[in-house]
Protein backbone atom coordinates (compact mmCIF):
# COMPACT_ATOMS: atom_id res chain seq x y z
CA UNK A 1 0.00 0.00 0.00
CA UNK A 2 2.87 2.41 0.70
CA UNK A 3 6.46 2.82 -0.83
CA UNK A 4 8.62 -0.39 -0.10
CA UNK A 5 12.73 -0.39 -0.83
CA UNK A 6 12.14 -2.65 -3.63
CA UNK A 7 9.98 -0.04 -6.05
CA UNK A 8 10.26 1.13 -9.00
CA UNK A 9 12.43 3.84 -8.84
CA UNK A 10 9.71 5.95 -10.26
CA UNK A 11 7.33 5.48 -7.79
CA UNK A 12 10.30 7.88 -5.76
CA UNK A 13 10.64 10.90 -7.61
CA UNK A 14 7.49 12.83 -7.18
CA UNK A 15 7.31 12.73 -2.79
CA UNK A 16 9.54 15.39 -2.12
CA UNK A 17 8.43 17.75 -4.93
CA UNK A 18 4.84 17.12 -3.61
CA UNK A 19 5.49 17.92 -0.20
CA UNK A 20 6.86 21.49 -1.29
CA UNK A 21 3.44 22.01 -3.26
CA UNK A 22 1.73 24.69 -1.92
CA UNK A 23 -1.59 22.72 -2.22
CA UNK A 24 -1.01 20.10 -0.41
CA UNK A 25 -1.24 21.89 3.23
CA UNK A 26 -4.71 23.01 1.92
CA UNK A 27 -5.27 19.45 0.40
CA UNK A 28 -4.70 17.90 3.66
CA UNK A 29 -6.80 20.57 5.86
CA UNK A 30 -10.07 20.01 3.75
CA UNK A 31 -9.50 16.36 3.54
CA UNK A 32 -8.92 14.69 6.80
CA UNK A 33 -12.37 16.20 8.75
CA UNK A 34 -14.53 15.16 5.59
CA UNK A 35 -12.54 11.95 5.45
CA UNK A 36 -13.09 10.90 8.94
CA UNK A 37 -16.80 11.40 8.27
CA UNK A 38 -16.45 9.65 4.84
CA UNK A 39 -14.58 6.58 6.59
CA UNK A 40 -17.70 6.20 9.12
CA UNK A 41 -20.30 6.00 6.94
CA UNK A 42 -18.23 4.13 4.43
CA UNK A 43 -16.82 1.41 6.68
CA UNK A 44 -18.94 1.01 9.67
CA UNK A 45 -22.33 0.60 8.09
CA UNK A 46 -21.27 -1.79 5.15
CA UNK A 47 -19.92 -4.55 7.60
CA UNK A 48 -22.24 -5.26 10.50
CA UNK A 49 -20.84 -6.56 13.94
CA UNK A 50 -22.58 -7.58 16.73
CA UNK A 51 -22.21 -6.17 20.71
CA UNK A 52 -22.72 -8.72 22.92
CA UNK A 53 -23.10 -7.11 26.97
CA UNK A 54 -23.35 -10.39 28.48
CA UNK A 55 -19.76 -11.46 27.69
CA UNK A 56 -16.79 -9.21 27.50
CA UNK A 57 -17.61 -5.34 26.70
CA UNK A 58 -14.62 -5.91 24.42
CA UNK A 59 -15.62 -8.47 21.72
CA UNK A 60 -17.54 -7.77 18.83
CA UNK A 61 -18.41 -10.28 16.44
CA UNK A 62 -19.86 -9.73 12.75
CA UNK A 63 -23.86 -10.88 12.44
CA UNK A 64 -25.97 -10.51 10.19
CA UNK A 65 -29.23 -7.85 10.09
CA UNK A 66 -31.79 -6.35 8.44
CA UNK A 67 -29.01 -3.70 6.96
CA UNK A 68 -26.96 -6.74 5.20
CA UNK A 69 -29.13 -6.53 2.31
CA UNK A 70 -27.89 -2.84 1.19
CA UNK A 71 -24.61 -2.54 3.36
CA UNK A 72 -23.08 -5.72 2.55
CA UNK A 73 -19.65 -4.56 0.24
CA UNK A 74 -16.81 -6.37 -0.68
CA UNK A 75 -13.96 -6.53 1.71
CA UNK A 76 -11.05 -6.67 -1.19
CA UNK A 77 -12.66 -3.51 -3.08
CA UNK A 78 -13.31 0.20 -1.79
CA UNK A 79 -16.35 0.65 0.09
CA UNK A 80 -17.23 3.01 -2.61
CA UNK A 81 -16.99 0.67 -5.55
CA UNK A 82 -20.29 -1.03 -5.17
CA UNK A 83 -23.67 -0.76 -6.68
CA UNK A 84 -27.43 -1.55 -5.90
CA UNK A 85 -30.79 -1.12 -7.29
CA UNK A 86 -31.77 3.00 -8.13
CA UNK A 87 -35.24 2.67 -5.69
CA UNK A 88 -35.53 6.78 -6.07
CA UNK A 89 -36.82 9.41 -8.16
CA UNK A 90 -33.45 10.88 -9.77
CA UNK A 91 -34.19 13.96 -8.23
CA UNK A 92 -35.57 13.33 -5.42
CA UNK A 93 -33.56 14.94 -1.74
CA UNK A 94 -33.40 12.48 0.92
CA UNK A 95 -35.72 14.72 3.51
CA UNK A 96 -37.99 14.77 0.47
CA UNK A 97 -38.32 11.01 0.24
CA UNK A 98 -38.81 10.64 3.80
CA UNK A 99 -41.53 13.03 3.94
CA UNK A 100 -43.09 11.53 1.09
CA UNK A 101 -42.96 7.85 2.58
CA UNK A 102 -44.52 9.67 5.58
CA UNK A 103 -47.44 10.67 3.68
CA UNK A 104 -48.28 7.65 2.32
CA UNK A 105 -48.05 6.05 6.17
CA UNK A 106 -50.50 8.33 7.57
CA UNK A 107 -52.99 5.71 8.55
CA UNK A 108 -50.63 3.74 10.30
CA UNK A 109 -51.73 3.76 14.20
CA UNK A 110 -47.73 3.20 15.45
CA UNK A 111 -44.81 4.28 15.54
CA UNK A 112 -43.06 1.57 14.52
CA UNK A 113 -44.18 1.55 11.11
CA UNK A 114 -43.27 4.87 10.46
CA UNK A 115 -40.02 4.00 11.44
CA UNK A 116 -39.87 1.06 9.48
CA UNK A 117 -40.81 3.27 6.35
CA UNK A 118 -37.88 5.37 7.37
CA UNK A 119 -34.98 2.97 7.61
CA UNK A 120 -36.60 1.33 4.27
CA UNK A 121 -35.83 4.62 2.55
CA UNK A 122 -32.60 5.12 4.02
CA UNK A 123 -31.37 2.21 2.86
CA UNK A 124 -32.94 2.89 -0.80
CA UNK A 125 -31.13 6.00 -1.04
CA UNK A 126 -28.11 4.57 -0.63
CA UNK A 127 -28.23 2.20 -2.87
CA UNK A 128 -28.84 4.88 -5.00
CA UNK A 129 -26.06 6.88 -3.54
CA UNK A 130 -23.52 3.50 -4.37
CA UNK A 131 -24.62 3.17 -7.66
CA UNK A 132 -23.64 7.05 -8.31
CA UNK A 133 -20.35 6.35 -6.79
CA UNK A 134 -19.46 3.15 -8.45
CA UNK A 135 -20.53 5.24 -11.67
CA UNK A 136 -17.88 7.63 -10.77
CA UNK A 137 -14.90 5.33 -10.26
CA UNK A 138 -15.14 4.67 -13.65
CA UNK A 139 -13.47 8.16 -14.63
CA UNK A 140 -9.74 7.61 -13.23
CA UNK A 141 -8.68 11.38 -13.70
CA UNK A 142 -6.42 12.94 -10.75
CA UNK A 143 -9.02 15.59 -11.23
CA UNK A 144 -12.65 15.40 -10.44
CA UNK A 145 -14.63 15.99 -12.98
CA UNK A 146 -17.33 17.01 -10.49
CA UNK A 147 -18.29 21.02 -10.02
CA UNK A 148 -17.91 22.02 -6.35
CA UNK A 149 -17.75 26.07 -4.93
CA UNK A 150 -15.84 24.32 -1.91
CA UNK A 151 -13.19 21.81 -3.44
CA UNK A 152 -12.05 19.92 -5.93
CA UNK A 153 -9.97 17.09 -5.10
CA UNK A 154 -7.22 16.32 -7.27
CA UNK A 155 -3.68 15.19 -7.36
CA UNK A 156 -2.29 11.49 -6.18
CA UNK A 157 -2.78 12.22 -2.70
CA UNK A 158 -6.05 10.32 -4.33
CA UNK A 159 -6.90 6.77 -4.76
CA UNK A 160 -9.42 8.10 -6.98
CA UNK A 161 -10.79 11.90 -7.10
CA UNK A 162 -13.47 11.39 -8.81
CA UNK A 163 -15.19 8.38 -7.07
CA UNK A 164 -13.65 10.06 -3.56
CA UNK A 165 -15.54 13.86 -4.85
CA UNK A 166 -18.79 12.05 -5.31
CA UNK A 167 -19.20 10.03 -2.36
CA UNK A 168 -18.19 13.26 -0.57
CA UNK A 169 -21.04 15.34 -2.08
CA UNK A 170 -23.15 11.86 -1.32
CA UNK A 171 -22.61 12.71 1.62
CA UNK A 172 -23.45 16.27 1.89
CA UNK A 173 -26.72 15.01 1.16
CA UNK A 174 -27.15 12.01 3.12
CA UNK A 175 -24.73 11.65 6.15
CA UNK A 176 -26.32 12.11 9.67
CA UNK A 177 -24.86 11.62 12.85
CA UNK A 178 -27.45 11.15 15.86
CA UNK A 179 -25.37 11.83 19.49
CA UNK A 180 -26.74 10.06 22.39
CA UNK A 181 -27.45 12.45 25.08
CA UNK A 182 -26.84 10.36 28.28
CA UNK A 183 -24.23 10.28 29.93
CA UNK A 184 -22.47 12.92 32.22
CA UNK A 185 -18.90 14.37 31.88
CA UNK A 186 -16.14 14.07 32.51
CA UNK A 187 -16.19 10.02 31.22
CA UNK A 188 -18.95 11.33 28.51
CA UNK A 189 -19.15 14.22 26.46
CA UNK A 190 -15.70 15.23 27.19
CA UNK A 191 -11.84 13.89 26.01
CA UNK A 192 -8.50 15.38 25.84
CA UNK A 193 -7.88 18.27 23.42
CA UNK A 194 -4.38 18.58 24.35
CA UNK A 195 -2.45 15.01 24.80
CA UNK A 196 -1.35 12.32 23.19
CA UNK A 197 -4.90 10.92 22.69
CA UNK A 198 -6.01 14.73 21.49
CA UNK A 199 -8.06 12.98 18.38
CA UNK A 200 -10.70 11.66 20.65
CA UNK A 201 -11.36 15.10 22.44
CA UNK A 202 -11.14 16.88 19.61
CA UNK A 203 -13.59 14.50 17.62
CA UNK A 204 -15.83 14.84 20.42
CA UNK A 205 -16.12 19.12 20.79
CA UNK A 206 -16.25 18.98 16.74
CA UNK A 207 -19.32 16.54 16.63
CA UNK A 208 -21.29 17.69 19.61
CA UNK A 209 -21.21 20.95 18.13
CA UNK A 210 -21.45 20.32 15.04
CA UNK A 211 -24.12 21.73 12.30
CA UNK A 212 -23.55 19.84 9.15
CA UNK A 213 -23.71 16.51 9.87
CA UNK A 214 -25.51 15.77 13.46
CA UNK A 215 -28.94 15.77 13.42
CA UNK A 216 -31.21 15.75 16.55
CA UNK A 217 -33.52 13.19 15.03
CA UNK A 218 -32.43 9.51 15.54
CA UNK A 219 -34.68 8.65 12.60
CA UNK A 220 -32.68 10.73 10.13
CA UNK A 221 -29.12 9.48 11.35
CA UNK A 222 -27.30 7.07 9.18
CA UNK A 223 -24.97 5.76 12.40
CA UNK A 224 -24.84 6.96 15.92
CA UNK A 225 -22.24 8.44 18.21
CA UNK A 226 -21.39 6.69 21.52
CA UNK A 227 -20.11 9.84 23.18
CA UNK A 228 -17.95 8.55 25.98
CA UNK A 229 -14.07 8.65 25.84
CA UNK A 230 -11.81 5.71 26.49
CA UNK A 231 -8.89 8.16 27.61
CA UNK A 232 -11.08 9.60 30.28
CA UNK A 233 -12.81 6.41 31.38
CA UNK A 234 -9.03 5.34 31.81
CA UNK A 235 -8.17 8.11 33.84
CA UNK A 236 -10.91 7.59 36.19
CA UNK A 237 -11.67 4.02 36.48
CA UNK A 238 -8.27 1.72 35.28
CA UNK A 239 -6.97 0.36 38.69
CA UNK A 240 -3.11 0.65 37.47
CA UNK A 241 -2.34 -1.52 40.19
CA UNK A 242 -4.05 -4.10 39.58
CA UNK A 243 -4.13 -3.87 36.12
CA UNK A 244 -8.34 -5.14 36.15
CA UNK A 245 -10.61 -3.25 33.20
CA UNK A 246 -13.50 -4.35 35.01
CA UNK A 247 -15.08 -1.14 35.94
CA UNK A 248 -14.48 0.51 32.43
CA UNK A 249 -16.26 -2.81 31.25
CA UNK A 250 -19.35 -2.28 33.66
CA UNK A 251 -19.71 1.39 32.61
CA UNK A 252 -20.09 0.30 28.40
CA UNK A 253 -22.43 -2.60 29.24
CA UNK A 254 -24.51 -0.24 31.79
CA UNK A 255 -24.23 2.41 29.03
CA UNK A 256 -25.48 0.04 26.09
CA UNK A 257 -28.17 -0.68 28.37
CA UNK A 258 -29.68 2.51 28.74
CA UNK A 259 -29.37 3.33 25.23
CA UNK A 260 -30.71 -0.10 24.21
CA UNK A 261 -33.61 0.05 26.16
CA UNK A 262 -34.76 3.40 25.71
CA UNK A 263 -34.17 3.63 22.10
CA UNK A 264 -35.45 1.28 19.08
CA UNK A 265 -31.41 2.11 17.14
CA UNK A 266 -29.38 -0.25 18.79
CA UNK A 267 -31.64 -3.87 18.92
CA UNK A 268 -32.80 -3.05 15.22
CA UNK A 269 -28.86 -3.25 14.03
CA UNK A 270 -27.34 -5.45 16.44
CA UNK A 271 -24.46 -2.22 16.38
CA UNK A 272 -23.48 -2.37 13.40
CA UNK A 273 -24.67 1.29 12.89
CA UNK A 274 -22.96 2.88 16.36
CA UNK A 275 -19.29 3.56 16.90
CA UNK A 276 -17.22 4.99 19.14
CA UNK A 277 -13.86 6.72 19.10
CA UNK A 278 -10.70 5.67 20.93
CA UNK A 279 -6.80 6.21 20.61
CA UNK A 280 -5.74 3.95 23.01
CA UNK A 281 -5.11 0.17 21.81
CA UNK A 282 -8.05 -1.10 24.05
CA UNK A 283 -10.60 0.73 21.30
CA UNK A 284 -13.42 -0.35 18.85
CA UNK A 285 -14.22 0.27 15.51
CA UNK A 286 -12.79 3.73 14.82
CA UNK A 287 -8.88 3.02 16.18
CA UNK A 288 -5.88 5.14 15.81
CA UNK A 289 -4.21 1.63 16.90
CA UNK A 290 -4.86 0.04 13.90
CA UNK A 291 -2.86 -3.24 13.94
CA UNK A 292 -3.77 -6.17 11.75
CA UNK A 293 -2.42 -8.22 14.48
CA UNK A 294 -4.24 -7.47 17.00
CA UNK A 295 -7.75 -8.03 15.27
CA UNK A 296 -8.16 -4.68 13.28
CA UNK A 297 -10.09 -5.49 9.86
CA UNK A 298 -9.89 -3.25 7.15
CA UNK A 299 -12.74 -3.83 5.48
CA UNK A 300 -14.51 -3.33 9.00
CA UNK A 301 -12.90 -0.56 10.66
CA UNK A 302 -11.76 2.65 10.28
CA UNK A 303 -7.93 3.90 10.90
CA UNK A 304 -8.01 7.10 12.67
CA UNK A 305 -4.89 9.58 13.03
CA UNK A 306 -3.30 9.96 16.02
CA UNK A 307 -2.02 13.51 16.86
CA UNK A 308 -0.29 14.68 19.76
CA UNK A 309 -1.20 18.67 20.71
CA UNK A 310 0.68 19.55 23.10
CA UNK A 311 -0.29 23.16 22.76
CA UNK A 312 -3.47 22.77 21.71
CA UNK A 313 -2.56 23.82 17.97
CA UNK A 314 -0.82 22.72 15.13
CA UNK A 315 2.43 24.51 13.89
CA UNK A 316 2.16 23.88 9.91
CA UNK A 317 4.78 24.31 7.68
CA UNK A 318 8.81 24.17 7.35
CA UNK A 319 11.88 24.84 4.70
CA UNK A 320 11.74 23.80 1.09
CA UNK A 321 13.36 20.57 0.55
CA UNK A 322 16.62 21.85 -1.09
CA UNK A 323 17.14 23.51 2.44
CA UNK A 324 16.89 21.07 4.91
CA UNK A 325 20.55 19.79 5.79
CA UNK A 326 19.27 16.20 7.27
CA UNK A 327 18.27 13.78 5.69
CA UNK A 328 16.23 11.66 8.26
CA UNK A 329 15.21 12.58 12.18
CA UNK A 330 14.16 10.69 14.77
CA UNK A 331 14.06 11.27 18.47
CA UNK A 332 11.49 9.60 20.89
CA UNK A 333 12.08 6.92 24.01
CA UNK A 334 12.76 3.29 23.98
CA UNK A 335 9.27 1.47 23.85
CA UNK A 336 8.55 -1.74 21.90
CA UNK A 337 11.32 -3.61 19.57
CA UNK A 338 11.08 -1.67 16.67
CA UNK A 339 12.59 1.23 18.63
CA UNK A 340 14.88 -0.55 20.36
CA UNK A 341 16.29 -2.03 17.09
CA UNK A 342 16.47 1.64 15.41
CA UNK A 343 18.02 3.16 18.21
CA UNK A 344 20.72 0.02 18.36
CA UNK A 345 21.68 0.75 14.94
CA UNK A 346 21.30 4.37 14.40
CA UNK A 347 21.96 6.17 17.84
CA UNK A 348 25.59 6.06 18.08
CA UNK A 349 26.59 6.46 14.61
CA UNK A 350 26.85 10.25 14.77
CA UNK A 351 25.60 10.47 11.27
CA UNK A 352 25.13 13.94 9.98
CA UNK A 353 22.79 12.47 7.59
CA UNK A 354 20.57 10.43 9.58
CA UNK A 355 20.38 11.57 13.65
CA UNK A 356 18.69 9.57 15.60
CA UNK A 357 18.00 9.95 19.42
CA UNK A 358 16.08 8.20 22.69
CA UNK A 359 16.76 12.17 24.00
CA UNK A 360 17.58 15.46 22.51
CA UNK A 361 20.24 17.62 23.73
CA UNK A 362 19.67 20.15 26.04
CA UNK A 363 18.61 23.22 24.13
CA UNK A 364 17.69 21.42 20.71
CA UNK A 365 13.94 22.00 19.53
CA UNK A 366 12.32 18.85 18.34
CA UNK A 367 10.58 20.96 15.71
CA UNK A 368 12.88 22.70 14.74
CA UNK A 369 14.67 19.40 13.57
CA UNK A 370 11.28 18.34 12.10
CA UNK A 371 11.52 21.41 9.76
CA UNK A 372 14.87 20.81 8.91
CA UNK A 373 14.36 17.38 7.73
CA UNK A 374 13.27 15.53 4.52
CA UNK A 375 12.39 12.86 5.83
CA UNK A 376 11.09 11.90 9.34
CA UNK A 377 11.02 8.33 10.84
CA UNK A 378 7.91 7.38 12.25
CA UNK A 379 8.72 3.69 13.83
CA UNK A 380 6.25 1.95 16.13
CA UNK A 381 6.46 2.15 19.93
CA UNK A 382 4.44 -0.13 21.84
CA UNK A 383 1.18 0.56 19.43
CA UNK A 384 2.17 0.24 16.09
CA UNK A 385 0.24 4.02 15.72
CA UNK A 386 2.52 6.90 15.93
CA UNK A 387 1.50 10.76 16.46
CA UNK A 388 4.66 11.48 14.69
CA UNK A 389 2.83 10.56 11.19
CA UNK A 390 0.84 13.44 11.33
CA UNK A 391 3.63 15.71 13.30
CA UNK A 392 5.98 15.34 10.18
CA UNK A 393 3.01 15.91 7.33
CA UNK A 394 2.38 19.18 9.53
CA UNK A 395 6.72 20.15 9.06
CA UNK A 396 5.99 19.19 5.47
CA UNK A 397 8.27 15.80 5.99
CA UNK A 398 7.92 12.98 4.18
CA UNK A 399 6.72 10.39 7.14
CA UNK A 400 9.01 7.03 6.72
CA UNK A 401 6.53 4.51 8.70
CA UNK A 402 8.67 1.71 10.05
CA UNK A 403 6.20 -0.77 11.21
CA UNK A 404 4.22 -4.49 10.95
CA UNK A 405 0.78 -4.36 10.89
CA UNK A 406 -0.13 -0.96 10.34
CA UNK A 407 -3.01 0.30 8.33
CA UNK A 408 -2.49 3.64 7.61
CA UNK A 409 -5.26 6.26 8.04
CA UNK A 410 -7.78 6.47 5.48
CA UNK A 411 -5.65 4.41 3.39
CA UNK A 412 -9.39 3.36 1.44
CA UNK A 413 -9.38 7.09 0.14
CA UNK A 414 -5.83 8.33 0.00
CA UNK A 415 -2.76 6.80 -2.14
CA UNK A 416 -0.10 6.59 0.26
CA UNK A 417 2.84 5.98 -2.04
CA UNK A 418 2.50 9.18 -3.37
CA UNK A 419 3.43 11.01 -0.47
CA UNK A 420 4.92 8.48 2.34
CA UNK A 421 7.91 5.99 2.48
CA UNK A 422 7.36 2.22 4.39
CA UNK A 423 10.59 0.76 5.31
CA UNK A 424 10.22 -2.98 6.84
CA UNK A 425 11.82 -4.01 9.92
CA UNK A 426 14.13 -6.00 8.80
CA UNK A 427 15.54 -2.93 6.23
CA UNK A 428 16.05 -0.78 9.34
CA UNK A 429 19.90 -1.28 8.89
CA UNK A 430 19.32 -0.02 4.81
CA UNK A 431 17.95 3.17 5.72
CA UNK A 432 20.04 5.38 4.95
CA UNK A 433 21.07 3.86 1.55
CA UNK A 434 17.18 3.33 0.78
CA UNK A 435 16.38 6.98 1.25
CA UNK A 436 19.31 8.49 -0.52
CA UNK A 437 18.06 6.86 -3.30
CA UNK A 438 14.98 8.75 -3.58
CA UNK A 439 14.99 11.83 -5.60
CA UNK A 440 13.79 15.56 -4.38
CA UNK A 441 12.43 15.97 -8.15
Amino acid sequence: MMISPHNDKAQHTHISSFWSSPSLNLGLILVIPSVVLLVLVSTLVPHPSTFSPLSSPWKWRYGGHRYSSIFNGSSTDSPFMEAETDKLAPNMSFSDALIDKDVDNVTSTTRVVKRSSKLEMVEAYMARARSSIKEAARVRNLTSIHQDPDYVPHGPIYRNANAFHRSYLEMEKLFKIYVYQEGEPPMFHNGPCKSIYSSEGRFIHEVEKGKFYTTQDPDEALVYFLPFSVAMLVRYLYESESLKTDAIGRIVIDYIHVISGKYPYWNRSLGADHFMLSCHDWSIRVLCNANTSEGFIPAKDASFPEINLLKGEADIGGLPPSRRSILAFFAGHLHGYIRYLLLNEWKDKNDPDVQVYDQLPKGVSYMSKLKNSRFCLCPSGYEVASPRIVEAIYAECVPVLISDGYVAPFSDVLNWKSFSVQITVKDIPNMKRILMGISQR
